[in-house]
């Protein structure tokens, strides 16, 4: 399976490397093979277990059986290592390995098995002592057969030796030739006749093709222990016809002679006898090799067993490789083709199944690659559009979020889609938590009346008649004066709306247009009371200086005082609405607030020890755009009002904090005191002209605070803390 320059993977592609690698395996494995069968037949044809040469063949099959086992273990580790690593195919290839190895361990099992049974069987029966038993009796008949035959000739020896003096034949005489003839012929005697002393024969009677058996027997007849021990001799001879027991009686110490019987015991006899004996000790001498003897057959199974089952793995292996070639070659392609690449092709000679597969995939990737080129112009256009409308999205979120007037967008089912940050901050929640709340929910704790419900039928009768509406809300306490407008937006699947609504804060502005009002009032006001005063308070004087002696009614001393006194509080009052109508312009320039803020301090120390002043810096402060002149009026109304507010106080506080907020980049001074604190309403309406909570107070000292502090492009709150008091903000633009 090899790869093209065009992309094509070629199926059961293999290269003359590969060729000759496998040739050479499968020659080493059918000449191992033979070595091992050819060898153990050798051992068990021709070598005993106790030959040397037996031993180092053994020892080369043992060594043969190894390299096969370590080419088998080869492949087993290299394929539990493909499996690890997950290459592909390894998977398949393990199960084909098992299959074949299970296919062939069950039945080389149980062959192995009865196999042993039937070896320690049969050599168990071979070596059973009845074997032996057998083979001892059967040697025992035999010679005792041939005890029986020399016993009989020695008997029928004397019985003749005996005759022939009880009837005194002569020795070597006719008569004694007659006799022996009769005897021969009653004892079934194959030769009967008579030596001399001298060794000669006489009186011999017997067949001629025995005179060669008894001259090879005589001349191994010891004669001479014949004459000093005369005793009958016996001996068993082999013939060519047959068997012969031959006995030689001395007759008076051989002085007389010799009497001599041949007696033909049967064909073969003694050979037969010999190869008992013979059997009978080599059965003994195997029967003590009878344990190496099972082991070698167990081995030899064992060996054979071994050889089929790592032959079967082999194959296993083998055929496991051909099998997942074609299979690899189809995971690759895959593989390739879920990364993208979908120009790949699979290339396969053969006709069969794996043929009509590769035609099916290379047909698929065809298709899957014209359906891509065809996707990838259409996601191509819907990118460009995506990107104008994405870009078009991005400049209305823009202006959005950079517009100081909030707009809210709700669907059909009353939830928020879209907000931006200007409403959701005044409404005191991030615009992410708000997406998907209820309007209703939003809207019923923080503004009066139904204004929810006026909105939907208002859409309701006029679904593209826009709305708006000034609302009051109440957020964290603040009252908020807010311009809505709003329009709707019909679904296009259903008699459903939503709508859009712009929210603006007005509140400043109201507050700026009251201001600008009262200015234009405190102007009028100032114009049309100080030209009468100073003629009024000049008057008083007069009377005071010219009639004060001459009337002595206290009354007349006491209504020209209260005069000139009021006209004094009034035109106080004047100057003070001329200071709100005719605010001096700022002049700002660099410098540092931390003297002025101690200068300040120190000051209220002095004047009114009684409370306790105290001031903290709590970092280095930067330098700031500031007019110190009318930031110096701004301290001194606030510590002022903190100083009447606890005139009548026990351990009375007032704390002036100086921090920089170098994260917000500008300057926070906190003036807290522990006072009684402020009221909802007072806190909502204390910077707004003639409020003041003060007995004979105007009400312009805050709001010129916070005109000042405005030209500063600063900001100025008023909070009550849950421990009580009150705490004065001002927070400063850094340069």
């Amino acid at each position: 399976m090899t790869p093209n320059d065009q992309g094509t993977i070629i199926v059961n592609a293999i290269d003359a490397r590969e060729k000759k690698r496998r040739k050479r395996e499968l020659i080493v494995a059918a000449v191992v093979f033979l070595v091992i069968i050819t060898l153990t037949w050798i051992e068990l044809k021709y070598l005993g277990v106790d030959s040397y040469f037996f031993l180092a063949l053994f020892n080369l099959n043992f060594i043969l059986v190894l390299l096969i086992l370590f080419i088998v273990l080869r492949n087993g580790v290299k394929l539990i290592l493909e499996r690890r690593r997950k290459v592909l195919g390894s998977h398949l290839r393990t199960r084909l390995v098992l299959v074949f190895m299970c296919l062939s361990l069950i039945p080389t099992a149980l062959m192995f098995v009865i196999s042993t049974q039937f070896v320690q069987t049969s050599v168990d029966y071979w070596f059973k002592n009845q074997v032996e038993t057998s083979m001892e009796t059967a040697l025992d008949i035999g010679q005792a057969f041939y005890a029986d035959s020399l016993n009989d000739l020695e008997h029928f020896s004397t019985n003749i030796i005996g005759q022939i003096r009880k009837r005194n034949f002569a020795w070597g005489g006719k008569g004694m030739d007659s006799f022996l003839q009769e005897k021969r012929s009653e004892y079934n005697l194959t030769v009967v006749g008579v030596m001399t002393p001298k060794r000669t024969e006489q009186n011999w009677h017997g067949r001629k093709d025995i005179e060669k058996v008894w001259d090879e027997t005589k001349s191994r007849i010891n004669w001479g222990n014949l004459e000093k021990n005369p005793r009958f001799w016996s001996l068993i001879w082999p013939g060519a016809a047959s068997d012969y027991a031959v006995g030689v009686m001395p007759v008076d110490e051989g002085k007389t002679g010799y009497l001599v019987l041949v007696r033909s015991i049967g064909k073969d006899t003694m050979f037969k006898l010999d190869r008992i004996v013979r059997g009978l000790d080599e059965y003994k001498k195997l029967r003590t090799l009878k344990r190496p003897l099972k082991i070698t057959l167990y081995f030899i199974l064992g060996v054979v067993t071994l050889l089929i089952i790592l032959g079967a793995m082999w194959f296993g292996f083998r055929l496991a490789k051909e099998l997942v070639e074609p299979i690899l070659a189809l995971g690759k392609a895959t593989e390739r083709i879920s990364k993208g690449d979908l120009s790949v092709r699979l290339e396969d000679t053969s006709n069969d199944e794996l043929g009509v597969l590769v035609a099916s995939f290379n047909r698929m990737a065809g298709d899957l690659e014209h359906s891509r080129n065809s996707i990838t112009d259409a996601n191509t256009k819907l990118e460009r559009q995506n990107l104008d409308k994405e870009q078009r999205n991005r400049y209305i979120e823009a202006v959005l979020d950079n517009t100081a007037a909030g707009v809210v967008s709700v669907d059909s089912l009353g939830q928020i889609s879209t907000i931006n940050k200007a409403a959701a901050s005044m409404f005191g929640v991030s615009a992410q938590a708000l997406i998907g709340w209820n309007v209703r929910t939003l809207l019923r704790s923080r503004v009066e009346g139904e204004l929810v419900g006026e909105l939907v039928t208002h859409f309701q009768k006029s679904p593209e008649a826009p709305w708006k509406r000034e609302v009051a809300v109440n957020i964290g306490g603040r009252e908020l004066k807010l311009l809505l407008s709003a329009i709707g937006l019909p679904a296009h699947d259903s008699d459903q709306f939503g709508f859009v609504a712009v929210i603006e804060d007005i509140t400043e502005l109201e507050k700026m247009q009251r201001m600008a009002a009262w200015r234009e009032v405190a102007r009028r006001i100032a114009h049309e009371i100080k030209n009468p005063l100073t003629p009024i308070k000049l008057s008083a004087q007069r009377l005071q200086r010219k009639y004060g002696k001459q009337i002595e009614e206290p009354a007349f001393s006491q209504c020209t005082s209260l005069i000139v006194k009021e006209v004094e509080e009034l035109q106080n009052m004047v100057q003070e609405f001329s200071a709100f109508a005719k605010l001096p312009e700022v002049m700002l320039a660099p410098g540092h607030i931390d003297p002025l803020l101690q200068e300040l301090v120190t000051l209220y120390k002095n004047s009114h020890s009684k409370i306790s002043w105290n001031y903290q810096r709590m970092n280095d402060i930067p330098v700031i755009q500031m007019d110190s002149s009318a930031l110096k009026r701004v301290f001194l109304n606030v510590m002022s009002n903190a100083a009447e507010i606890l005139t009548d106080k026990d351990n009375a506080t007032v704390t002036v904090t100086l921090e920089y907020k170098q994260d917000l980049e500008l300057v926070r001074i906190d003036v807290e005191d522990n006072g009684p604190g402020l009221t909802q309403e007072e806190r909502s309406r204390l910077f707004e002209p003639y409020f003041s909570h003060k007995k004979g107070g105007t009400g312009l000292g805050l709001t010129i605070v916070k005109s000042i502090i405005s030209d500063h492009r600063g900001y100025v709150r008023a909070n009550s803390p849950a421990h009580g008091g009150t705490i004065v903000t001002v927070e400063l633009p850094v340069v």
